[in-house]
Order: structure tokens, then C-alpha cells, then sequence
């Protein structure tokens, strides 16, 4: 499934929670249930890297420097580039990468930001200056309000998507786009993880004209 085809494209999300969260049997079993076009996951670990023994398509895997774990993403379809990627802005204590992803024309960014709330908005931003229209970038923001980049829009599903402290239920899951439009977006139901999977319908303008 690519960005020009007729239907939309279905994009799932979801922090797995290395380590102590989800195993890769939670993402053969959400891959199967859901069937998405593309999965983008954080926090993977080398575990998932066996991920196309049991369900076939394609997979890759970005750990995050001097850390076993960072962005990873599978798709059924062959990708139109090979995934690569992206120094972004780095915090105090964790350098980080963003997983670029290509599919026909549309171009994804994988992330999994900082939880400075002016570290993770630069993040975004160094993000957006260069990523070609259509664009989208997905994943765990640790973002609390409004993301203010300009040009792209938050159109991700609105509900809470992680508990703060196992206590206040926070919405940080987000998906940003340029140059496209939701047709649909929701919640997965949780499980395996602290945070819950999110879920977007994507169309580009040209699919639209």
C-alpha cells in the first residue's frame, strides 16, 4: 500500500515499552488484528528484529545512540526507500534520531522526542524544516499542549494515550502532517505497554484532487 492508491493510508503507532513492555508476540497479534500499511513503534529493542520471520513484509530498526533501544517500523510493502536516519536536537541525557520512512511520495518521520517540553518542540521543528510535503511525522511526542510548528497540523486522535506516574492519563501519542488530511483516527485499546497505540487514516492532496 503506498500514498497515491485510491484508499487511505492506515498508519499504526505505539510505544512498546522496551524491556518490560510489549513482546514481539503483542505486535504479530496487533499487526494481524489491526493490518496496517505501515507500523511505527519506539522502543524497540533487538527482539523485534525477527519481526518478518512470522509475518512476512519488511522491517527496520534505528536504535537510538549508546542505548538497545529507538524507532522501528514494518510495512507489507516493499518500502520506497530504505528507512534512514535523522539527527534531531539531543537532550541532556539521550542523544537523538528520528526514523525517516518512505512510501511512494509520502514521507514519515518516526519519533520518539524528549521530555523537555522546549527540547522536544525544537525536535519538531528541526523536523519540519526538512521533510518534503507530504509529510507526516508520528510517534511519542512527551509533548503536553499545543506542538507550534508551523505548517503542519496535529491530527491525531484526542484522547489520552499514556498515564503520567501510572496516574494522570496525558495525550503525547500525536501525528503532525503538511500536504495531507485524516481521514479517521482513534485509540487502540491497551495493552502490554504504558502507553496505547494510535491510529490514523492518511490521505495526500493528490489523492484528494
Amino acid at each position: 500500500m503506498t500514498a497515491g492508491d485510491a484508499r487511505p493510508v492506515k498508519i499504526v503507532s505505539w510505544n512498546l515499552l522496551h524491556s518490560v513492555g510489549a513482546r514481539i508476540e503483542d505486535v504479530i497479534q496487533l499487526i494481524e488484528r489491526e493490518k496496517p500499511d505501515l507500523l511505527l513503534m519506539q522502543e524497540a529493542t533487538v527482539g523485534m528484529d525477527a519481526l518478518t520471520e512470522h509475518v512476512g513484509g519488511y522491517y527496520a530498526r534505528t536504535p537510538l545512540p549508546g542505548r538497545i533501544h529507538g524507532p522501528a517500523c514494518w510495512t507489507p510493502s516493499p518500502f520506497a526507500r530504505k528507512p534512514r536516519a535523522c539527527v534531531i536536537p539531543s537532550g541532556a541525557l539521550v542523544r537523538r534520531v528520528a526514523q525517516i520512512v518512505h512510501l511512494d511520495n509520502l514521507t514519515i518521520a518516526n519519533v520518539h522526542l524528549s521530555h523537555g517540553q522546549i527540547m522536544n518542540r525544537r525536535q519538531l521543528r528541526r523536523l519540519a524544516a526538512v521533510l518534503p510535503a507530504p509529510a507526516a511525522i508520528l510517534g511519542d511526542f512527551n509533548l503536553v499542549g499545543p506542538t507550534l510548528v508551523p505548517g503542519f497540523a496535529d491530527v491525531g486522535p484526542r484522547e489520552p494515550t499514556h498515564r503520567m506516574a501510572d496516574l494522570v492519563p496525558i495525550r503525547i501519542d500525536r501525528c503532525l502532517v503538511r500536504g495531507m488530511v485524516c481521514e479517521q483516527s482513534r485509540v487502540l485499546p491497551v495493552f502490554a505497554s504504558d502507553h496505547q497505540p494510535i491510529m490514523v487514516w492518511l490521505k495526500t492532496a493528490r489523492d484528494l484532487a
